[in-house]
């Protein structure tokens, strides 16, 4: 077994000799042969258990044992108590998930801190059909059909490619003790009910089972990594800059739903959302969806995606007008008196303003229901909202616009169109040119 575990090693690249290994040890069958396996196979070994209490006195007999083993193998011994029950239910988890998750958390404190390599973790064929089976019936992608993984990140799993029997076996040759837990013999928990009740029945129907299942695992995973390299490859064509996200582009690939949900997970949407997207695509422009930390607007030819910002204030004063002002929009202010080479450059960005029609201090907001202007040009005012649509404004636009106001009133929907009651006339003496320094995400 030995030589079948080292050309595994090697095929996946999981492990070196040059450096150390940190190895998780319960004490248990398959950490006991773990442990052995890379110590005779010459790697620098340290042996890593959790006591968890969870099970008393056999608790402590674990800990004895393995401490007593990783010393008759000569090999550097670190353990961690936790309260386990304690951790679970002030994060409201369950006690597999909490302790998995103490588990993990510390072993990556420990790989820091002794430079180890890798976490080398005892997983075994069996459990990855256990995983497969777990994850079928929980509902789950295509990810979660490809089995336990031989690396996941610093975590490797140099045992996969041998059974719980051939383990079972090696070490009975080889006259080597292990602890029992007594809580694998329970249907209490999920895997445990897999592996006690549900795999011997469909053991019934094919003896060779796990290794059928096992088999189709490795097909998965190949076909996965086909799947996520289109994925990749949508994309670049189908996220442009500016996090927008082309729906023309992604239509043109097969099952565009599917490369729809894996580009917006990424942002944290579940998959019911991802579908609520895709079902908006073919309807009428505005819907709104979020994710814990993001929020996408379906816009008429993309998706508009932004994180979620906490509420800050929306409106500015700007105390003074002969200077740059920067916020969320950089401006500029200059205060000049009306000669014969005074002239007007046409450019959206440059507003004129009669300064003596002005009341100071100015303020810089967003718009909301309710605002009108009346647009330079023009005799009648108009909402703000009717100047957006006319526009062609997205959701998003408008909520990036900002309007520069004297008093109550829209003197300038900033880097569209200056209010026509504050314009330069016949009685202009003075004129507060205003500059607007959009960013390229500003400009339209």
């Amino acid at each position: 077994m030995r030589d079948v575990v080292r050309a595994y090693i090697e095929k996946y690249q999981l492990l070196t000799e040059s450096l150390p290994v940190l190895v998780g040890v319960s004490g248990g069958a398959d950490s006991i042969a773990l442990l052995t396996l890379l110590v005779e196979s010459g790697y620098s070994c340290i042996a890593a258990h959790c006591n968890f209490h969870l099970r008393g006195d056999e608790s402590m007999r674990d800990e004895q044992f393995t401490r007593e083993y990783a010393r008759q193998l000569n090999v550097p011994f670190l353990k961690v108590d936790f309260d386990t029950r304690q951790y679970a239910a002030e994060r409201h988890l369950s006690i597999e998930m909490a302790a998995r998750e103490l588990r993990y958390n510390w072993f990556e404190e420990q790989r820091l801190a002794t430079g180890a390599q890798a976490i080398a973790v005892a997983h075994h064929r069996d459990d990855s059909v256990e995983t497969l089976l777990m994850n079928l019936v929980r509902g789950t992608g295509i990810r979660g059909m490809s089995g336990i993984r031989p690396r996941n990140g610093f975590v490797v799993r140099p045992l996969l490619v041998v059974s719980r029997a051939d383990i079972l076996e090696w070490l009975a040759k080889r006259n080597l003790m292990y602890v029992t837990d007594s809580t694998n013999e329970s249907d209490a928990y999920t895997r445990n009910f897999i592996r006690l009740r549900v795999l011997p029945l469909l053991e019934e129907l094919n003896p060779s089972v796990k290794t059928a299942i096992a088999r189709t695992s490795e097909h998965l995973a190949a076909t996965e990594a086909v799947y996520l390299h289109v994925v990749e490859e949508a994309r670049r064509h189908v996220v442009e800059p500016g996090d927008r996200f082309s729906i023309a582009a992604l239509m043109r690939y097969p099952s565009p739903d599917a490369i729809l949900y894996e580009l917006l997970k990424t942002y944290n949407f579940t998959r019911l959302v991802a579908e609520a997207v895709y079902l908006s695509l073919t309807k009428e422009p505005g819907k709104v969806f979020y994710s814990s930390t993001h929020r996408l607007i379906k816009d008429r030819d993309y998706l508009l995606l932004s994180p979620l910002v906490k509420e800050e204030v929306k409106e500015y004063t700007l105390t003074g007008c002969e200077q740059n002002w920067f916020g969320p929009v950089e401006l500029s202010f200059e205060k000049v008196v009306i000669k014969e080479d005074f002239h007007i450059r046409k450019d959206k960005n440059i507003a004129y303003f009669d300064y003596d029609k002005l009341t100071f201090p100015l303020t810089l907001r967003t718009w909301k229901e309710g605002d009108w202007f009346i647009p330079f040009g023009m005799k009648g005012r108009k909402k703000l909202s009717d100047y957006f649509s006319d526009r062609k404004f997205s959701r998003l636009d408008k909520e990036q616009t900002w309007l520069l106001c004297s008093g109550d009133a829209v003197i300038w929907v900033v880097g569209e169109r200056p209010d026509n009651r504050f314009c330069l006339d016949k009685m202009t003496k003075s004129v507060l040119v205003v500059h607007f320094f959009p960013t390229k995400s500003e400009s339209k």
